[in-house]
């Protein structure tokens, strides 16, 4: 494919980061037996209550895709965020448990979510008398690259296309919010510099100065121009 995903992708989503995950602990059935759902490796994200509460609730419906389309989809989010040398696929961030809570979390998508997934079944049957998922590699990205790039795409598969590119956008979301996302970025979030009072030259250039009793005290007009360096966990080096 021509696609040269890591570069391009990151270039995408540091301009829109923002930090989400699903965490979700347990379900009640009637019985008032606790069935674990499975939990996101990070619940660290801000919440309100009633925040929580909708989470737990969309946590314990039932999946939105049937299991033939939770393959079909599992194939394609790797296709579009493979593992390399540098982070793990988007299999790997928990991209799937993602597009399961986003659809009921905002259930626009699953309509989209679902033809398309309707379209990609029928172009394969129609080109290979196979499922996409019965589908070779080859054979399968020779349909992704027929709707990979909006601006090459034939009028008959406007519909796959639109669908991939919703799938792509999703699939970004979920993998750059996760931790294995983030790390792959290299993101460490805004961290302060030294604050040790204006510099020397503006102040000179406006007549002012620092009273000597503050300055001694909370000034060390020398670290102003410095650069703080932070560790791994967030601690001043």
């Amino acid at each position: 494919m021509k696609i040269n995903r890591r570069d391009t992708l990151k270039t995408m989503i540091l301009g829109t980061l923002g930090v989400g995950a699903v965490g979700v602990s347990s379900c009640k059935t009637d019985s008032d037996q606790s069935t674990v759902v499975e939990e996101s490796k990070s619940k660290s994200y801000g919440r309100t209550e009633d925040e929580k509460l909708r989470d737990e609730m969309l946590a314990c419906e039932p999946s939105f895709f049937t299991p033939e389309e939770a393959t079909t989809l599992g194939i394609l989010v790797d296709i579009i965020v493979p593992a390399d040398d540098v982070s793990g696929s988007a299999n790997d961030a928990g991209v799937m448990e993602f597009l399961d809570f986003i659809v009921k979390d905002i259930s626009d998508h699953k309509e989209p979510m679902r033809s398309g997934l309707g379209w990609l079944y029928r172009e394969s049957m129609d080109r290979y008398e196979k499922s996409f998922n019965e589908l070779s590699q080859q054979e399968m990205l020779s349909i992704i690259d027929d709707i990979a790039y909006p601006e090459e795409t034939k009028p008959h598969h406007k519909v796959g296309e639109k669908f991939f590119s919703r799938l792509r956008n999703l699939t970004l979301t979920g993998f750059y919010t996760s931790r294995i996302g983030i790390e792959d970025l290299g993101y460490v979030g805004n961290r302060p510099n030294f604050w040790d009072g204006v510099p020397a030259e503006v102040l000179n250039d406006k007549g002012l100065k620092y009273e000597e009793k503050y300055l001694s005290q909370y000034i060390t007009q020398e670290k102003s121009a410095m650069v703080a360096k932070w560790d791994d966990r967030g601690n001043l080096i």
